[in-house]
């Protein structure tokens, strides 16, 4: 049911008292509930676990904060210090500090792990490195001066032609003539000699290798004529264990030649032999580096199945004592009902983010069987969840969760519930919300609301102001989902409400003012919104 100012404004003199309104009727008269009693605390009002994310520096720094969280719920999730990009550093450690300054900061509430597995707020430069999907990037090799922005210093001129001196062998700093910086090698060869290419030969500096290691030389040349001929070859100490690159076809344009070679001495040298055709040769931007070859698939998969294993055992083992349920796998469904990937995760705006990494690209369907798998095995004690977002306004959506909580429960995954996350907003329809109540609850699973917040201004409209009748719709929003949850999810199955976070300047949507969508102002004190959890819960 979606509601419009339209249908309540009747006369001049209902204007009057809008300010104090709610949310309007179907008959079109005015629904004057008032929020404003919000005494009781939310814990005190109901049997059903009610919990509030945090962040770590109000929680381990503000006792006001931290006061309010303890006087009105009963547990807390970590908005960000239990995930992947928290706790596993660069090298692949765990480091739980700040989870564990959180959970002493905590101390009477009921800390609810999340999340164990998700595509968000990750190490991916980590997981990238680690499983070799990214190659990391070798040290340059080569002595300075590769570039030739000091000359020829550092190169040797080994044969200028026959008779010597036929050739020359410069640098030139003509703009057209330089690939990177100001400087390029200018070689002027104007006679040709067919297989004899060392004719006209530059060498490089002396460059540390390890002898039976691969290794990459390249450069950039062009010719100033088309036809031009090049190539490198390895001056090896011996001189015995010299290797040759085939002639490399230069033409007019910058083009990148790279030679890889195997070491079979502790040092080398390389040359440019430029004698097989004449021409005028420029040479910038040379480079040695150690070979380093990406992995293939299937050692990617296992290296990422160790990743995951690593990090979920560890963190579930660890807070075996404090953390009683854990959201293991977050968010994999995409917006069109399939597994998520990076192929369809649209709602994912930079997917090369330093902290975004799906592991289904990867691990395919597995990923949610083996991370619950690893969750199992590390507290079989736990209760485990799997937690999603939309599934109140994308039956396609929800209909996939369910079907995957199925699959993966018969696949022999221990799925003991399901989180609705419920970002929604004041006019989200009533309908879709009881129809995924009635479809969780016919799961037979636990669900629990797990990250509750309601806009006041879906649109993102600037100069957004938080009226009295806004904050009513507000309210009226909180109140019915409480109210659809407590009737269509049987207390057996009622496992909690989360609201997502404590004040509405510390919410992930505030957007400097944009959005004010939890239940207390900046200064703590309860909002309409307050009112409105606190009526759901006590409604009989």
């Amino acid at each position: 049911m979606k509601h419009s100012l339209l249908h309540i404004i009747t006369g001049a003199a209902m204007l009057v008292s809008c300010a104090s309104c709610t949310r309007m009727k179907d008959t079109g008269t005015l629904n004057t509930t008032s929020y404003s009693d919000t005494t009781a605390t939310l814990k005190a009002a109901t049997e059903i676990t009610m919990g509030v994310a945090v962040d770590y520096t109000p929680m381990t720094a503000d006792s006001r904060y931290a006061a309010v969280v303890k006087r009105d719920f009963d547990g807390v999730t970590f908005g960000y210090h239990m995930k992947h990009g928290a706790i596993v550093q660069d090298n692949g450690t765990l480091n739980f500090s700040r989870a564990d300054d959180m959970v002493a900061a905590s101390s009477g509430l009921i800390v609810f792990g999340h999340t164990l597995g998700w595509h968000s707020n990750q190490n991916a430069t980590y997981l990238k490195k680690y499983a070799g999907i990214v190659v990391p990037a070798a040290a340059e090799l080569l002595p300075a001066n590769a570039g030739f922005e000091s000359g020829l210093t550092g190169w040797s001129v080994f044969n200028t032609g026959n008779p010597s001196g036929t050739s020359t062998i410069t640098t030139t700093t003509v703009s057209n003539e330089v690939h990177g910086g100001t400087t390029a090698m200018k070689v002027v060869n104007p006679t040709a000699y067919p297989g004899s290419q060392w004719r006209v030969q530059v060498s490089s500096a002396s460059f540390p290798t390890t002898t039976g290691k691969k290794y990459t030389a390249s450069y950039f040349v062009k010719a100033a004529n088309a036809g031009g001929s090049i190539r490198l070859s390895l001056g090896q100490a011996p001189q015995s264990g010299s290797q040759y690159q085939g002639d490399q076809p230069i033409g007019t344009a910058w083009q990148q030649i790279s030679f890889d070679f195997v070491a079979g001495t502790p040092n080398n040298t390389f040359l440019f032999d430029m004698g097989q055709a004449a021409n005028t040769y420029y040479i910038d931007d040379a480079s040695v580096k150690e070979f380093v070859a990406a992995s293939d698939t299937a050692t990617i998969v296992k290296k990422l199945d160790t990743a995951l294993n690593t990090f979920i055992t560890g963190t579930v083992t660890h807070f075996k004592s404090t953390v009683k349920a854990w959201d293991v796998v977050n968010e994999v469904v995409s917006p069109t009902g399939f597994l998520r990937t990076t192929g369809n995760s649209s709602d994912v705006l930079d997917k090369s983010a330093s902290d975004v990494f799906f592991w289904t690209d990867f691990l395919g369907r597995d990923f949610a069987y083996k991370a619950f798998k690893y969750a199992e095995a590390a507290d079989p004690a736990a209760l485990l969840f799997i937690n999603d977002y939309a599934l109140e306004s994308s039956s396609v959506k929800l209909d996939s969760l369910l079907l995957l909580v199925k699959e993966l429960k018969a696949r022999g995954a221990k799925v003991d519930g399901i989180g609705t996350q419920m970002h929604i907003a004041w006019n989200t329809t009533y309908n879709g919300i009881d129809a995924m109540m009635q479809k969780l609850a016919a799961s037979g699973l636990l669900i629990r609301i797990s990250e509750l917040d309601v806009k006041a201004n879906p649109l993102s409209r600037p100069g957004f102001v938080l009226t009295s009748v806004m904050s009513s719709y507000q309210a009226d929003m909180y109140k019915y989902v409480i109210q659809s949850y407590k009737k269509y999810i049987p207390k057996a199955q009622q496992y909690g409400i989360t609201i997502w976070g404590v004040t509405d300047n510390t919410s992930w949507l505030y957007k400097n003012g944009l959005e004010y969508p939890l239940l207390y102002n900046a200064d703590y004190s309860k909002k309409p919104a307050y009112g409105g959890v606190l009526q759901g819960l006590q409604a009989q």
